[in-house]
């Protein structure tokens, strides 16, 4: 029984991050900290951007579930990997495939990918703080509803 206990804690969070990456791009870094996301937005200028310390600020809840998991609540050690294990999955999608801060030559063939790929592109064709749209990192709508949802807030935005 532990064992679908922890894989539960372990799959559990890592679903519940997207959703959590998502409130936190729209919400707070498309929100009161885009001080700090808005260099995502810019062209690079070097290895590092100040976006990037928003992986600290992810790092930390699950380095304190997996602290606690090792200390006496070991539901909350699998919570935590969870939590990293998204992290993960979040570097590889958002850093590697869809910015190539690490160019591993991979081009997106399937379905899927070219959508996470196409939808990440959408969201920075606004470089601005209001405007943008799919805020999550490994679900992304159709492309031709975001396209829609663009065009309806730049209408929204021009006042047609």
């Amino acid at each position: 029984m532990t064992v679908v206990v922890n894989a539960v804690c372990f799959l559990t969070a890592l679903a519940i991050m997207e959703w959590v990456a998502w409130v936190t791009h729209k919400y707070v870094m498309h929100g009161f900290l885009w001080s700090l996301h808005a260099s995502h937005h810019q062209p690079r200028t070097g290895r590092l951007e100040r976006n990037d310390w928003f992986a600290v600020f992810f790092a930390t809840p699950s380095i304190l579930l997996i602290y606690l998991g090792n200390n006496g609540y070991p539901a909350a050690l699998w919570a935590g990997l969870g939590v990293a294990a998204y992290g993960l999955i979040y570097f590889v999608f958002h850093d590697v495939i869809v910015h190539r801060r690490l160019d591993i030559g991979y081009a997106p063939r399937g379905r899927y990918m070219r959508r996470i790929v196409h939808a990440h592109r959408l969201h920075h064709a606004v470089s601005e703080k209001h405007g943008a749209v799919s805020f999550g990192f490994v679900y992304a709508p159709a492309i031709p509803v975001l396209r829609a949802e663009m065009k309806a807030l730049e209408a929204a935005a021009s006042g047609s």
